[in-house]
């Protein structure tokens, strides 16, 4: 049963989405070095349609390694125009998470304003989106969509029944909607930690890349469960644990923009 497994990992359309994520984390850290943003605040001063097409690059880097195996399966199912349709698939998939983007920018933007002018508002928001995080990490809905991304090939006898030209996009969008359901709330941290924040992106990608490969998944998705909510407690402490939250931040962010435009 093994050797089946390993022939899918190594398969060219499974390395090439691995090569596909490798780009995306290219780009992204490119863009974050030369920008300077590292874990700046808020939407980084950016426009929505900037944030949003950073945002698509950085969800690409993140989730593209733990679909891959469901990509592997799906393209043995593809006979004819496998190029395009794969590409559709990834189209659909990618269009989630690019949607989601926007409610990123308005959030990132909500918390921004809430740290320059609430201070202890914005210390207790983190404080709760650490919790939130952690109270979803243990919910059946978490699990639910957590089976689905760990085991989705009963999934994908049904996406064999789509028809018509864009049945590779709704497979792609309906996966893409089950790994949302798993993997929202940990997105929701990167607004919290800075969203071009390098080090958490590489952290919270591994923790979804085990979530969704390890056999022990599950009972590891608990633990991260458990460690959101004592770091919610720790906030209450040290505010800048929570760079995107963090009033400081934000007020040092406001002094280099000041400085820049005196400059200028």
């Amino acid at each position: 049963m093994a050797v089946p497994a390993i022939r899918q990992a190594m398969s060219p359309v499974t390395s090439a989405v691995m090569l596909a994520s490798a780009a995306a984390w290219a780009v992204t850290i490119a863009w974050a070095s030369d920008m300077d943003m590292g874990a700046m605040p808020g939407t980084m001063r950016m426009s929505l349609m900037s944030f949003v097409i950073m945002w698509t690059f950085m969800m690409a880097a993140m989730m593209l390694p733990s679909v891959g195996p469901f990509v592997g399966m799906y393209s043995a199912t593809v006979t004819s125009h496998r190029g395009s349709r794969l590409a559709a698939l990834g189209a659909g998939y990618l269009g989630v998470w690019s949607a989601v983007g926007i409610v990123a920018f308005a959030l990132a933007a909500f918390f921004e304003d809430l740290a320059a002018e609430r201070p202890t508002a914005a210390r207790a928001a983190a404080v709760m989106t650490f919790a939130a995080v952690g109270i979803y990490q243990l919910t059946p809905l978490k699990f639910q969509c957590l089976s689905h991304c760990r085991t989705p090939i009963g999934h994908l006898v049904h996406y064999l029944s789509y028809r018509g030209s864009l049945r590779d996009v709704r497979a792609g969008a309906s996966h893409g909607w089950f790994c949302l359901g798993c993997c929202w709330a940990l997105m929701v941290l990167m607004v919290a930690f800075g969203v071009m924040n390098v080090i958490a992106m590489l952290g919270l990608a591994v923790v979804i890349a085990i979530e969704k490969k390890w056999r022990r998944g599950e009972a590891f998705a608990r633990a991260v469960g458990i460690g959101c909510l004592i770091y919610a407690g720790a906030l209450v402490f040290v505010p800048g644990l929570a760079p995107g939250l963090d009033p400081g931040a934000v007020m040092q962010m406001s002094e280099m923009n000041d400085m820049g435009n005196m400059g200028g």
